[in-house]
């Protein structure tokens, strides 16, 4: 049977649209970084990033033209000024490709997971190996410039143990010590750390660049929300003596020019914010002290209202766009009689 004859599946469907959406908004921020980044070791790792969002688009424009898949809006020149001063210092260009290299690892892992047809396999697993690719490069690019955050470093186990008690697993009583973390639950503490550092410098910058007061309240809201879990999550590593590593230089300019369109900026934060909620319900997950676990429930909660408002805004300005789903049959059947 002619691969091209079978049809997409609906999961094939959903991740082809979203890869559109985000390709498209990425190729719009890389393209404006590659406009002012002037260090040459940091440029090749962007122009890489730039690439791939552009060849990822390429082919989805083809296989939509094939399928006769309506082409989504996304996002285009129009959704950047290319004049407008510069508004990211390169390290901060590097360590947020790097960022966004890790969401799209994610993302496209299950996409990969959720496809059949063998074009759309192959199209995200070699996807999946090339953001793989960009994710190694730009970690080799900050340690060699010293700007590598490192998670904290604790002690090499020497021998294996069992867990001998089932206190192990508390942490809500305030009338009892909390056991000490274990590597794991330092690792998702400190990672999220540093996917909330990321996400207040960014709120900072949109908020500054936007000529909309809901636009910059909203953002300023997600900078006061970012830096609040940032506050815990310091605060439980300091209570069981782990110092979190100094974090980068991953300053924003004080440009105040309109920069990327509204809409962008809004897409560009509920992406952020479903990407936490993903990190938050992984790291409950893995988490085994009850405090935690409870924190990162209580912080998803917090995200997704905070998600909810910020789509309520789009569709009030006509931004966000529908992904593709189904007929209503019941109306469709009403309207038959």
């Amino acid at each position: 049977m002619n691969e091209n004859k079978i049809h997409l599946t609906s999961a094939e469907i959903g991740s082809l649209w979203t890869s559109y959406m985000n390709s498209s908004m990425a190729k719009c921020i890389l393209e404006f970084m590659l406009n002012h980044i002037e260090d040459t070791d940091i440029k090749p790792a962007v122009q890489f990033a730039y690439d791939l969002s552009s060849s990822h688009l390429d082919f989805l424009i083809h296989l939509f033209e094939q399928e006769k898949y309506a082409i989504p809006n996304g996002f285009t020149e129009k959704d950047v000024n290319m004049d407008a001063p510069w508004l990211f210092s390169d390290i901060f260009c590097l360590t947020y490709v790097n960022h966004m290299s890790k969401v799209g690892m994610l993302s496209y892992s299950g996409f990969v997971g959720m496809s059949a047809r063998e074009d759309i396999c192959d199209f995200y697993t070699q996807g999946l190996m090339d953001i793989s690719t960009l994710y190694n490069q730009t970690n080799k690019i900050a340690n060699s410039k010293g700007v590598h955050p490192r998670h904290p470093y604790i002690e090499v186990p020497n021998e294996s143990d069992y867990v001998d008690s089932k206190k192990y697993l508390s942490g809500l009583n305030p009338f009892t010590n909390k056991r000490p973390l274990n590597a794991i639950e330092i690792a998702h503490l400190y990672m999220n750390v540093l996917t909330n550092s990321v996400g207040v410098k960014l709120c900072l910058a949109f908020a500054q660049t936007s000529p909309s007061k809901e636009i910059q309240d909203y953002m300023l809201r997600g900078k006061k929300i970012s830096n609040k879990h940032i506050n815990a999550f310091h605060s439980i590593l300091l209570e069981n003596d782990i110092a979190t590593p100094r974090l980068p230089d991953i300053s924003v300019s004080h440009s105040t020019t309109k920069t990327f369109s509204d809409k962008l900026l809004m897409f560009h934060m509920t992406l952020l914010a479903s990407a936490g909620i993903g990190n938050y319900a992984t790291a409950a997950a893995a988490s085994q002290r009850s405090d935690l676990v409870a924190n990162y429930e209580r912080f998803s909660l917090g995200i997704a209202q905070y998600a909810k408002d910020g789509a309520d805004i789009m569709i009030k300005n006509h931004w966000l766009e529908q992904p593709p789903g189904t007929k209503d049959r019941e109306k469709l059947a009403r309207k038959q009689t």
